[in-house]
């Protein structure tokens, strides 16, 4: 628990002390106690309801209770300064803020775990994310779903979550089948044979530079073979060359994954039909016009479902379930799956399916993100330069470089479109939010090596400590130890973006700070100070950045 939740738990138990004390209220009477930051800063640090709710119990107008429970709060004993009773009965306390200085000591002491908290209770939580189909390069829808689920699995464990990070492997469906076709055909152009290239089929770069690879290595032995054996073999090394591409752009991109899910094992291993045998048996099936249907009307969707088709193959859903299942199979408490936009009408199905298997819906949960629209000067990007195609996410990263791409992609909340701006994106300015909050770590480097020269360090005494009183040193202490609540609320609410605004904002604050007042002076105890809280802005400045993935520079 951060100093600042320590205070704020202590003061709930004051307050529920106070009631008691003043004859209020018996303990069991007491509503759960509220402490929030008010909108307005005049109106104090923390504000409670508290006189409000106990109205019905004390029998007196909230006002009045207020003044009593005020009455019996120890001021000094609390850190506080002074306390208001506004409007209908609000308590606003108004805190003696020098106690803020020892958050500068937890930093220094935790370091780079400083933020991490055990809320999540080691719950265990399987995330799965990008997945993209292995039949080409990944694009920007998938470039912003990947920066996106990685975060937040940092965050996740950030909070004390037990994560896994998993990618779906696609490699059992029609879109295989129709890469292996796609091959074939630029492998049968490559040797000057007559072709009809698969109405369907995959028309990108990388299917003409697989081909080419294989002219070279097999020559035209794969014409010598039977056609479904060259199918099969096309199939294969079509799909292993084209995911070996996606974890090496991953790995650029600084995205790992723990599991790698083949969608071919759930058939191999009888998963497939062991969850369909499972619908069955709990009455969550019929037959009708030859195929067999899932009754998902039952559990919320728009319409029942097709599992089965007339013509004995299954729906992208059947194998999808049983995936699903799988994941509960082994022992995750939570589901979470970060899809793209076309896949916001899948969701009720997915929930519908899993009540029908007798699992809570609400274990899974589902972060949708929304379409990219990449812009350089002014106008709308469809192709990249250097190949005259859709932009893919190696495309993007040669462009404007890693940290700014994750960065862009995590800094609006994935549910919203985002118009990416690479001009922006490359940008050595203020206006630019990655370069900003990057180069306010990189100040801070610099002002550490001016010290250095001059022989001060960064103080750890309390009275040196004491000497930061200014107010903006006051609201940056208590912005640092907002730190650990800002991770797990990002967390809980699956949401990184509120994590990348809190280091914006501070590297605001610090901004600010840092063009209103001198950090190295003749006074060299408070130079010392200052220079401590610098080290705490930086240091939590880096842990922030690198829960995104991205890079705190030393000089820029």
């Amino acid at each position: 628990m951060s100093l600042l939740e320590q205070k704020k738990e202590k003061l709930k138990q004051e307050l529920k002390q106070a009631v008691m004390q003043a004859g209020l209220a018996e303990e069991k009477e007491i509503p759960e106690i509220l402490l929030e930051v008010p909108r307005e800063k005049e109106h104090g640090d923390w504000a409670t309801n508290l006189a409000m709710q106990l109205t019905k119990v004390a029998r007196r107008n909230p006002r009045e209770i207020a003044a009593k429970i005020v009455e019996h709060l120890d001021k000094e004993k609390n850190h506080i300064e002074k306390i208001e009773i506004a409007g209908p009965g609000f308590i606003n306390f108004f805190l003696d803020r020098s106690f803020l200085v020892d958050v500068l000591d937890e930093i220094d002491r935790q370091k780079e775990k400083y933020g991490h908290s055990p809320a999540g209770k080691n719950e265990k939580v399987n995330v799965e994310f990008c997945s993209a189909n292995p039949t080409g390069s990944l694009h920007l829808g998938h470039a912003r779903g990947s920066a996106v689920g990685d975060a937040l699995c940092n965050l996740l464990e950030a909070a004390g979550y037990d994560v896994t990070r998993e990618y779906y492997i696609n490699d059992a469906g029609n879109q295989i089948h129709m890469l292996a076709l796609s091959l074939e055909a630029r492998y049968l152009e490559q040797l000057g044979q007559p072709v009809s290239f698969p109405e369907n089929g995959y028309r990108g770069q990388d299917i003409v530079d697989l081909a080419k690879e294989l002219v070279e290595q097999e020559g035209d032995r794969l014409l010598k073979i039977d056609r479904e054996e060259r199918i099969q073999k096309l199939r294969e090394y079509g799909k292993k060359r084209l995911l070996d591409k996606i974890r090496e752009d991953l790995a650029q991109y600084r995205v790992k994954f723990d599991v790698w899910f083949s969608e071919t094992s759930l058939y191999e291993s009888g998963a497939v039909e062991e969850t369909l045998e499972a619908l069955k048996e709990r009455g969550y099936t019929y037959e009708k016009d030859g195929a067999l249907w899932l009754k998902s009307t039952e559990f919320g969707d728009d319409k029942d479902r097709v599992l089965i088709k007339k013509d004995g193959s299954y729906t992208y859903l059947t194998p999808d379930i049983a995936y699903h299942r799988n994941k509960f199979h082994r022992g995750f408490d939570r589901l979470i799956n970060v899809w793209g936009a076309d896949h916001h009408g899948y969701i009720a199905r997915m929930k519908a399916a899993l009540a029908s298997l007798g699992y809570n819906p609400d274990q899974l949960e589902i972060v949708i993100t929304q379409m990219v629209k990449l812009y350089q000067n002014g106008e709308l990007v469809k192709m990249s330069k250097r190949t005259g195609k859709a932009v893919t996410l190696v495309d993007l990263m040669e462009e404007v470089g890693t940290d700014a791409a994750r960065y862009f992609f995590v800094m609006r909340s994935p549910d919203t479109h985002l118009d990416f701006d690479m001009d922006l994106a490359v940008s050595k300015s203020n206006e630019n939010p990655v370069y900003y909050v990057q180069y306010a770590h990189a100040r801070m480097m610099s002002v550490f090596r001016q010290a250095e020269a001059k022989g001060i360090t960064p103080s750890r005494d309390r009275e040196d400590l004491k000497l930061l009183r200014e107010e903006q040193e006051y609201d940056l202490l208590e912005k640092l130890g907002s730190f650990p609540g800002e991770i797990a609320s990002s967390a809980v609410q699956l949401a990184p973006h509120k994590l990348v605004r809190y280091l914006y904002e501070l590297a605001s604050d610090f901004h600010r700070y840092y063009n209103a007042h001198r950090v190295i002076s003749d006074d060299v105890n408070l130079s010392r100070a200052r220079l401590a809280l610098l080290q705490g802005i930086a240091q939590v400045i880096r842990n922030g950045l690198n829960l995104i993935a991205v890079d705190a520079p030393e000089q820029m």
